[in-house]
């Protein structure tokens, strides 16, 4: 790699940064070993009580300790210009990155018109969904219409995402980078099953979803499905990995279907190669998912999946690699998973393709942090 020149200014609002150990906080010090120094301005309340922390010889990570939640995008905006004016930033050897084109990147746009840094902005996730609804999220679309339209990079996890936004913004596509979520694809192999899902629940076929408990998940969808599978195979059970707003609306949900003998709702866990590698099949009914990282890690595990064409699913063959069904196209998913049911020999030939295809598509962590170091060079050149 070239010679580390660059300063950074991150933006964020993942307070696992400052967690000892955790991936974020690896994942942090792996971009401070690419740059001359990485300043992190988190978002965060007053009730936080963080402090400035050094977390490696180049990297500092500085708390808005805000007052309110609303003030966090502009406490952010305080730090990133004084830290820009104080740490000497260079233009053409300088960025702003920042986590999301909300408050993160309304606070990076403003730094961004004061000193004339270039903005990089990431996109996790299609902001534009019609299922990112609600009142804050409708003023969060504006905000981020206004952050993707200047910034001079928009970084995406998918080549679908960056088309829809190249689309919807009139974007020239040498302004917007693909940088796939890097996956740990050994550390996901080697994982150790401690425990067998069969034993602990006693269902003969098990389904498994990994997903956060909201509205653009359709987790009912996936109590529908198994509704209808269980007139067939009584002894199927669903088990559901993860926590979130719709969770007791799911629970009820399950009650109402006559179906408390055959979920189970775990919350997050931890020790995900237990439930990848000892369920039967994996099922996503996502209405939109901008990469979907839970999809990734039960196909690298082996794991049958069943699917919604949304995120990565779009990049893999439909009855080769893994079943793709219509969003909320309950009978659809339901015949899908049936058959897979049905046919042991159809459920191993998707769990060798989807591993072959997924060794081809993955990149490895050097990979990720090349391209990664390339897209900021290329947007701090970006000099008005």
């Amino acid at each position: 790699m070239e010679s580390k020149d660059l300063r950074i200014l991150m933006i964020s609002s993942d307070r696992q940064i400052l967690t000892a150990g955790s991936a974020v906080s690896e994942r942090m010090k792996e971009y401070g070993g690419l740059v001359e120094e990485l300043h992190i301005v988190l978002l965060s309340d007053s009730s936080h009580k963080l402090k400035d922390t050094t977390l490696d010889k180049n990297i500092w990570v500085y708390p808005t300790n805000s007052s309110f939640k609303w003030f966090r995008s502009s406490g952010a905006a305080r730090l990133g210009k004084k830290i820009i004016f104080d740490k000497k930033f260079i233009r053409g050897k300088s960025i702003i990155t920042t986590q999301d084109p909300f408050e993160c990147g309304r606070a990076g746009l403003i730094v961004k018109n004061k000193w004339r840094i270039p903005l990089e902005v990431q996109l996790h996730t299609d902001p534009f969904s019609p299922y990112f609804s609600g009142f804050l999220n409708e003023i969060r679309k504006i905000i981020a219409r206004k952050v993707i339209k200047y910034a001079d990079n928009v970084r995406v996890v998918s080549p679908s995402l960056g088309d829809k936004i190249s689309k919807e913004f009139s974007i020239k596509h040498q302004n917007i980078s693909v940088l796939p979520i890097y996956v740990d694809k050994n550390r996901i192999e080697n994982e150790k099953v401690s425990f067998d899902l069969h034993a602990r629940f006693g269902w003969h076929f098990i389904l498994l979803a990994v997903s956060r408990l909201s509205v653009e998940k359709n987790l009912p969808m996936a109590l529908e499905v198994l509704e209808k599978l269980v007139t067939f195979f009584p002894n199927a059970g669903l088990v559901i990995v993860g926590s979130g707003p719709e969770e007791s609306s799911l629970k009820l949900l399950v009650k109402s279907l006559k179906l408390e003998n055959n979920v189970v709702f775990v919350g997050w866990q931890e020790d995900l190669g237990s439930y990848y590698k000892t369920a039967n099949l994996f099922i996503q009914t996502s209405n939109f998912e901008g990469y979907g990282l839970s999809l990734v890690e039960a196909g690298i595990s082996g794991l049958p999946i069943v699917t919604t064409n949304v995120g990565i699913a779009n990049d893999l063959e439909n009855g080769h690699d893994v079943y793709i069904c219509p969003p909320g196209d309950v009978e659809y998913m339901f015949k899908a998973v049936y058959d897979l049911v049905e046919n042991n020999s159809m459920r191993e030939s998707l769990r060798m393709n989807i591993k072959r295809k997924l060794d081809s598509i993955l990149i490895t962590k050097e990979e990720y942090l090349e391209h990664l170091l390339k897209t900021w060079r290329e947007t701090a050149s970006h000099v008005n």
